[in-house]
């Protein structure tokens, strides 16, 4: 059911994303007159589940789920209209228009993703604020995983400055990390400062670890309540308790328990919890699937998060900013990919990899955050300099803008054909890594 709920947040999103995108340059090429033939949901090899004609324009919806397009007509696109290319130029047509106004059309979807990402950031700043955790928060310092106890983290330290300053946020300080920006860390430990170096190869592993991480937030195992059939409950746990070990094995931190528990799948043990003050050990059995049925109190009710409240006036320029800075910060982590550490073809995902970041559950909050930040990754995958993509055409036009004269037709044609080879190659790379990644 998780899978569904995933697939069908994943599917939605990305049809939103192509509408608007292609209605980009739908919009860009009306305002101008040039005639768009076609405007489609996904790819329509074949056949099309449904279509319906409207004015010069066919609307319909593909059976492969790889993108959209308008066709613009005079345009040398996905299409490959190779006859309509061959007749004279006809005034309602692409080819005919200035090149201006086909730059327009060309950059119409990109800025349009922009536009949707920037209004998703505006409207969730208004309804719901910008809540954070603060770093000097987290009471009970970081839980320390095997990469981060390489480097010398240990559980519990607390982390007290980056590179010489105190850190933000958490999401700042892991953000840092990620890039590969953070070469000094000063932590608390036991009431001591400790300075730990973080060595040059430390990014390159990371990177390779793909998304397991270093350290998480340390907190404690407190039962918010528990699943039907429980064995935590079966075995006298109430809610509330902090269960603080498992078969004689101190296990503090909810991650220390989570570790501990898969030694004793299918078993019969003792917990450990702590209750008013005092501590009781209860006898329980523990299920082959090595868990214990119990929900953990969200963390957010244990820490101090903070939260930025904003009014519709703050929130319009506060959201143009975010999709402004989030734009940048993917700029500069697809550099990250040609740094001699990483591998790019481990570090790409396709579909399954996209449909993974949405919640196994309905969580509409949830859905257009990840939507705000795929349209800005369409809209910069987009713009790149490549055949067959917009930033392939705009790169043409631009060519054409500055030397005053259009690349050869014939040219084009090979240049678009390439790109589309490029592209699908790319496609099935990207997800061939994913079906070998479900393997290991």
């Amino acid at each position: 059911m998780e899978i569904l709920i995933k697939a069908a947040q994943f599917f939605l999103s990305l049809s939103i994303l192509i509408i608007i995108h292609e209605f980009g340059h739908f919009l860009f090429a009306r305002l101008f007159g040039i005639r768009v033939e076609k405007f489609y949901l996904f790819f329509n090899p074949w056949f099309s589940l449904f279509r319906i004609k409207r004015g010069e324009t066919e609307y319909g919806m593909g059976w492969l789920p790889l993108g959209g397009y308008v066709k613009i007509s005079g345009m040398i696109d996905e299409s490959m209209d190779k006859e309509q290319m061959k007749q004279p130029p006809k005034p309602y047509e692409f080819r005919s228009k200035p090149a201006w106004q086909r730059l327009l059309v060309m950059v119409g979807g990109v800025l349009f993703n922009i536009i949707l990402a920037a209004l998703i950031y505006v409207f969730m700043l208004f309804i719901r604020g910008e809540e954070y955790l603060p770093v000097q928060s987290l009471e009970y310092g970081i839980e320390a995983r095997e990469l981060g106890r390489d480097v010398g983290f240990q559980s519990g330290d607390k982390i007290v400055k980056i590179n010489g300053e105190e850190p933000g946020s958490w999401n700042e300080m892991i953000t840092g990390f990620a890039r590969g920006e953070v070469s000094n860390v000063q932590v608390e430990r036991n009431d001591s400062l400790i300075e730990l170096d973080i060595p040059a190869d430390f990014f390159g592993r990371l990177i390779s670890a793909r998304g397991e991480g270093f350290i998480d937030i340390r907190f404690p195992f407190i039962v918010d309540g528990f699943l039907e059939g429980s064995a935590a409950r079966e075995a006298g746990v109430q809610v509330g308790d902090h269960i603080k070990g498992i078969g004689g094995e101190q296990t503090w931190s909810f991650h220390e328990f989570a570790r501990a528990i898969v030694n004793y799948a299918g078993q019969s043990t003792t917990i450990t919890v702590g209750r008013n003050g005092e501590e009781e050990v209860l006898d329980i059995e523990i299920p082959d699937e090595g868990v214990v049925g119990a929900y953990i109190r969200d963390p957010r009710q244990i820490f101090n998060t903070e939260r930025r409240e904003f009014s519709f006036t703050q929130s319009v320029p506060a959201g143009i900013v975010k999709a402004y800075t989030t734009t940048r910060d993917y700029f500069q982590d697809l550099g990250l990919l040609f740094r001699s550490e990483v591998s790019a073809r481990d570090s790409l995902g396709g579909f399954i990899t996209i449909g993974g970041i949405f919640s196994p559950s309905w969580n509409w909050i949830h859905f257009w955050t990840m939507t705000a930040f795929l349209s800005i990754i369409l809209a910069v995958m987009n713009i790149l300099p490549i055949p067959a993509l917009d930033g392939g055409h705009v790169m043409f036009l631009l060519y054409e803008i500055i030397t005053g004269r259009k690349p050869p037709e014939k040219f084009m044609e090979y240049a678009q054909m390439i790109g589309m080879l490029l592209l699908l190659s790319l496609i099935l790379l990207v997800n061939l890594n994913d079906v070998l990644r479900l393997f290991r």
